[in-house]
């Protein structure tokens, strides 16, 4: 058998619960009678999991979220312009925002998202290439 010594920091607490109680402060809550809601936090790191409910909870996402967003934002932006310089101009900021994400990550470059412009270099780097062996 356990035995819980309670503190008079708990005690102060558990009669302050009490006392809001009473008064009723705890009946228009959201979420009342329903069961809590699990959050499957196992991919946070233990020492960040607090910090991240926190912030879940006053609306606030991770930098990573927002700038994650911010690339899906620029990325449909950049499929529907037609102008090439502001394709250009889109595709650098694009870059930047992927190179700012890879850099917060700090892992490993197998598992860095890809730049958007490597293909077509790629594609032209074969191009040339083929217009070179062209008699």
């Amino acid at each position: 058998m356990v035995v819980l010594k309670i503190t008079g920091f708990e005690k102060v607490v558990e009669e302050r619960i009490r006392a809001a109680q009473r008064k009723g402060e705890f009946d228009n809550l959201k979420g009342l009678g329903k069961p809590l809601e699990h959050e499957d936090l196992s991919r946070i790191p233990q020492e960040l999991r607090l910090a991240y409910k926190i912030l879940k909870n006053a609306d606030c996402l991770p930098p990573e979220v927002e700038l994650r967003k911010e690339i899906i934002r620029t990325e449909t932006l950049l499929s529907s312009l037609e102008d090439e310089h502001q394709r250009y101009r889109t595709l650098k900021k694009l870059n930047f925002l992927i190179m700012k994400l890879n850099t917060m990550r700090g892992g490993s470059v197998e598992l860095e998202i890809p730049q958007q412009y490597e293909e077509k270099v790629l594609d032209r780097i074969s191009v040339g290439k083929k217009s070179k062996l062209s008699p």
